[in-house]
């Protein structure tokens, strides 16, 4: 088995070597302890699913091409409320990776998935449990709301109410003893 080191609590390591010609399917559904860790990083108030389906093929000369769906339930604090809100994440996921040696250089386009190019691979292998983390991350709601909850300022109409009042008032009070 392959061991890559990873700053993500979930690691499901996959070698190239490991994929046939006809590619493999994963369907991946991360425990308690992997969805507990996630949501301490993440700042949720909890993960109570976290799932991903992937179809990796081999992908030009020694690479891979991984496609698929992220999908999770996410609990948050509203950021109007602070109630707990539950959304559902669905993200897809397309990336290919290449050998280091096979990357194209800086500002050269091989026209493929990504307008970045292709990831690198690392020691032949890839993490489909760091993919599924990244994508969850990156498709978190940083302002979850629930619904109908909306911000209500503080009327604008009372003197105290602005930031400067307490600086007016004793501005005031110094004018009134000079004058």
């Amino acid at each position: 088995m392959v061991k890559i080191a990873t700053e993500f609590p979930w690691s499901v390591p996959l070698a190239v070597n490991d994929v046939p010609d006809t590619g493999r399917q994963f369907e991946l559904a991360a425990d308690g302890p992997v969805r507990a860790a996630t949501a301490k990083l993440a700042g949720l108030r909890d993960l109570p699913r976290f799932e991903a389906r992937f179809d990796v093929t081999l992908h030009g000369k020694g690479g891979l091409r991984v496609t698929g769906r992220v999908q999770a339930t996410v609990g948050q604090a509203c950021v109007v409320t602070l109630d707990p809100v539950s959304n559902e994440i669905d993200e897809p996921v397309e990336l290919v990776f290449a050998p280091v040696e096979h990357l194209p250089a800086a500002g050269e386009d091989d026209g493929d998935v990504a307008e970045d190019g292709p990831e690198p691979l690392v020691d032949g292998a890839i993490d489909l449990g760091a993919i599924a983390t990244e994508f969850l991350l990156l498709a978190i709601d940083p302002y979850p709301r629930n619904p109908g909850a909306e911000f209500q300022s503080p009327s604008s109409g009372e003197k105290a109410a602005h930031p400067f009042a307490a600086l007016a008032a004793l501005k005031k009070g110094r004018n009134g003893e000079a004058g």
